[in-house]
């Protein structure tokens, strides 16, 4: 009989062992480590990481894990939260995207807040790390098509994925882990609404929340609990529920051969990944031919249907929101045609209010493109054609953002975003500290390296 996809996960996860990470691969979990806390960084003033804070702070509980930056201590579930919603909550974590979109970075904290509750070393949580970025990416290429065409979002991969990453750093047996999979795999399907429309700030929290219950899923596994072994192939499983077309193979396929993590990519701009090509692309072409917001008749941008579907809704020409107006293409090329830029201050309450955004973002219009989609996954492109007033006009070509791994993030990019996102919190040497704290991680616990990047 063969075994359960659950069991092949749980077998592979459990016998994972530093040693076996190439040097590449430990190092590429630094770089993502070095983004992410950036990230975090940068959402210290968000209202929607504060609410969830201020109600754990409010709850109390036993000191277990440390919250990035601010230093509270609370239980790991409730640390995990709050430093998975701060990773994500300004859009600007890591992207992979093949059949399926994920953020594989949101499940970090899984694996810091329960290294720190088993007072285990950061060589510990640097390989349940490598599980989180394996089994999230290799969850994207599952299912074909992926669940978001099915209309699923992606929280419903990181439910199978963050008990994973948990249950490593706990040090749970294969039958353990098996149950954890099964436990949070049973109830956290998300349905496609939170990026769907006019956005709130479930966006950027359901994917956290997945990654929440799946440390509370390791732990109840730690004690005993069950869970359904067959939660991907069974009856009325994962793949019962959502439909045929599945690949198995690439879910479980050649484990450890090579790691996914090197496939990952990163984020130059803090907006909805599908945007990344064109914003390139027409940044590009306006500060290439130096043209004014004033200046534009019309922008014309090429895309995948998907694309189009996501991001040009009738919801996207009038964002009065942050979650919104960075997964509207239109409010994005605008704010990016009138600032030469787009940063996390691009999306500020004053910003949504600029008056030459609103004079420009009508002129954008989208197109889907049937060739352009045959390219997808493989390929990112965007065609943008800026049309001026006078006549003129200016077309440029992309297949894929920086940040991908054939256009990598530098360490000279990483360091500005990283500067850019926390300046506003720490001096130029604490960034210096932790910035070494995080590629020397290795060396320390996971209890030493969470204080190191308290504020």
């Amino acid at each position: 009989m063969e075994k359960a996809i659950s069991r092949q996960l749980s077998e592979f996860a459990v016998n994972l062992k530093y040693k076996d990470l190439p040097k590449d691969v430990v190092h590429e979990v630094k770089r993502y480590l070095y983004d992410s806390v950036g990230c975090a960084y940068g959402s210290v003033n968000t209202k929607d990481v504060n609410v969830i804070r201020d109600i754990y702070k409010e709850m109390g509980g036993k000191e277990e894990a440390t919250v990035i930056g601010f230093g509270d201590r609370m239980p790991a579930v409730n640390a995990t939260l709050i430093n998975s919603l701060m990773i994500r909550a300004l859009d600007f974590n890591d992207i992979y995207w093949k059949e399926d979109p994920s953020h594989p970075s949101d499940i970090i904290p899984a694996a810091l807040s329960v290294g720190e509750l088993m007072n285990k070393s950061m060589e510990d949580v640097i390989t349940a790390i490598v599980l989180a970025y394996e089994f999230e990416q290799r969850l994207c290429e599952f299912a074909v098509p992926g669940i978001r065409e099915r209309k699923w979002h992606h929280a419903t991969l990181t439910q199978f994925v963050s008990p994973i990453v948990a249950g490593k750093l706990l040090d749970l047996t294969v039958d353990q882990m098996v149950n954890a999979i099964g436990i949070n795999g049973c109830h956290n399907h998300t349905i496609g609404c939170p990026t769907a429309g006019k956005l709130t700030m479930m966006k950027n929290t359901v994917d956290p929340m997945a990654t929440q219950t799946g440390v509370f899923a390791a732990l109840m596994a730690q004690r005993g609990y069950t869970g359904t072994e067959a939660v991907f192939e069974g009856k009325e499983g994962f793949m019962d529920v959502y439909g045929p077309d599945w690949n198995i193979d690439k879910l479980v396929g050649n484990l450890g051969e090579k790691f996914k993590i090197l496939e990952c990519s990163m984020k130059a701009f803090p907006t909805e990944a599908l945007t990344h090509t064109h914003i390139t692309a027409t940044l590009k072409a306006v500060t290439e031919n130096d043209i004014k917001h004033d200046e534009i008749e019309s922008v014309t941008l090429t895309t995948i249907a998907r694309a189009c579907d996501i991001l040009f809704d009738p919801h996207k020409y009038r964002p009065d929101s942050r979650e919104t107006a960075d997964h509207s293409l239109p409010y994005c090329i605008a704010a990016a045609i009138v600032d030469r830029k787009i940063t996390t201050d691009s999306f500020s309450e004053e910003k949504l209010k600029d008056p030459k955004i609103w004079e420009v973002i009508d002129k954008i219009k989208g197109e889907a493109s049937e060739e352009f989609e045959k390219m997808f996954p493989a390929k990112q492109p965007s065609k943008v054609v800026v049309r001026t007033k006078d006549g003129r006009e200016f077309s440029e070509y992309l297949e894929y953002p920086k940040g991908d791994p054939r256009e990598p993030m530098t360490m000279e990019d990483l360091d500005n975003k990283f500067i850019a996102l926390s300046k506003e919190v720490l001096s130029p040497e604490r960034i210096k500290e932790i910035k070494d704290a995080i590629f020397d991680s290795e060396k320390l616990t996971a209890n030493v390296f969470m204080k190191k990047l308290t504020f």
